[in-house]
Formats: C-alpha cells, sequence, structure tokens
C-alpha cells in the first residue's frame, strides 16, 4: 500500500450488531456452512472446516467433491450470512454469477445477516497452498429483485501472490445490477497475508471504501444499496495437488449496520 493512502475511519462507537471469533463453535444463526446451495446438492456445497483457538479454519480436503460438475475443477469451503433460493429449475437466487445457473436444490430462505449499508471487518489468514484463493465479498441477497445483484469484493488472495509483498484483488462487481459499474483492481500490500491481518469494507450514500490494516486501498464512486450477504470462502481451482487438507482461517468478523 503506497505512503499516500487514506487511514481508515475508527469502527463506531457502540457494539457491534455482529461480532463473531467462533470461540463457542459456528452459529446457526448467523452463518449457513454451505457455498450458494441452491446451485448445486448438499455434499458438493457443504464447507468443511474445523473450530481452532485462532478462529475458525476453511478447509479444502482430498475427498471434496467439485461444487458443480460442469465448474469442475474446484472444491470450495464457504461461510454466508444467509441464502435465498427460488423453485428448483429457476435462475432465481443469490449470487447468478453465471448465465446458466438454475436452482438444482430448494434451500428454504434465510437472511440471518444482510445490512443495506455500514462496516465489516474481517480478520484472516490466507492460504499459501498451490491452487487456492481466499476471498470475501458482500453479495446481493437478490430475495427482493433480480437486479439487486451487486457485489463489494473486499479481498480476493491467491495463493501464489502471497510472499513479503501479497497482490489481492477488490473492488466492485456489477453483476446483473443496472446502476453499478465493475471496477475491480490489484492492491499491492507490504506483508505476507497468510498471516493475520484484518480487511475492512465500509459502504453506503453511493460511496464504497475498502482498506486493509487500517490503511485505504480502494475508494470508489458507487455503492449497492440493498441487503447484502457477507460470503467468506476458501477455493480450490484447478487439479488437486499439494498436501491436504489446505487451509485458510477466519480469526474474527464483525460488523456495524
Amino acid at each position: 500500500m503506497p505512503s499516500s493512502v487514506s487511514y481508515l475511519p475508527v469502527p463506531p462507537n457502540r457494539e457491534p450488531d455482529f461480532d463473531d471469533d467462533f470461540a463457542r463453535g459456528l452459529s446457526s444463526h448467523r452463518w449457513v456452512a454451505s457455498y450458494l446451495p441452491q446451485w448445486t446438492t448438499p455434499e458438493r456445497a457443504r464447507a468443511r472446516y474445523e473450530i481452532v483457538p485462532a478462529g475458525v479454519q476453511l478447509r479444502i480436503e482430498s475427498d471434496q467433491p467439485d461444487w458443480r460438475p460442469e465448474d469442475a475443477p474446484l472444491r470450495v469451503s464457504n461461510l454466508q450470512t444467509g441464502v435465498y433460493s427460488g423453485p428448483v429449475g429457476s435462475p432465481f437466487g443469490t449470487h447468478r454469477h453465471r448465465a446458466d445457473l438454475k436452482v438444482r436444490t430448494r434451500i428454504p430462505q434465510q437472511l440471518l445477516f444482510a445490512p443495506s449499508r455500514g462496516r465489516v471487518d474481517i480478520t484472516v489468514s490466507a492460504s499459501p497452498d498451490v491452487n487456492c484463493m481466499v476471498a470475501a465479498w458482500l453479495v446481493g441477497t437478490e430475495h427482493r429483485s433480480p437486479a439487486e445483484s451487486g457485489e463489494i469484493c473486499v479481498f480476493e488472495i491467491d495463493a501464489d501472490a502471497i510472499g513479503e509483498t501479497t497482490v489481492a484483488r477488490a473492488g466492485v462487481k456489477a453483476h446483473h445490477d443496472p446502476n453499478l459499474t465493475t471496477d475491480m483492481a490489484e492492491v499491492i500490500l507490504p506483508f505476507d497475508a497468510s498471516s493475520p491481518h484484518t480487511w475492512t469494507a465500509i459502504w453506503g450514500e453511493g460511496e464504497t471504501v475498502v482498506g486493509c490494516e487500517g490503511r485505504t486501498v480502494r475508494r470508489l464512486a458507487q455503492a449497492p444499496d440493498y441487503p447484502l450477504f457477507l460470503m467468506i470462502d476458501l477455493f480450490e481451482i484447478g487439479p488437486r495437488g499439494g498436501s491436504y487438507p489446505k487451509t485458510a482461517t477466519i480469526h474474527r468478523v464483525r460488523a456495524w449496520q
């Protein structure tokens, strides 16, 4: 991060609306431990994870199936703060990131945490394991309208971009929202992102700010203005290889609406 970037504002002077360090395990009142389960089958979507002293460790295991056969090779363990699904066979559901997606498994709607504006702080250790990517997104729930589909990409970090400095991607993706414009960019972090570090997204009133370790890395003059689910993911993209399990750790998530 260049020395000229600005500091982020301090968090609100009140208790967070959402605060989880996973010390009591993974709460079903806060998290759906499944990656976009409506587009696939329960076993393919199910997250592999372990509660560890540092938080929750997302895992990719050697026997883990591909998320969808159509997307192979792709395996993922994900936590998300809700889910929306239309009827089986329909194109309606959260995060329609491919044109050919149809609901394969009807999932009861869960709006566990879906702010329309606010601040989210995510402390994470990224995965240095071969072919892995760790990411955090705020995605439109789409439960009111298919157009409410925009995404704030808080970060995407590829394993091969981690070293003494780390390259990450951050920004906004429009998807099917005609009021947004996709604007993604690489940012350079002056540290090894496999160590614990904190990302921040602040959005509302037509502006999105993404920061890392207290400094602004992206400022965009646009923001989704509808409910968003938080998704935190560990992907293995490509053929199986290397040592298993492959892991990334979520240490803490705090959010203010």
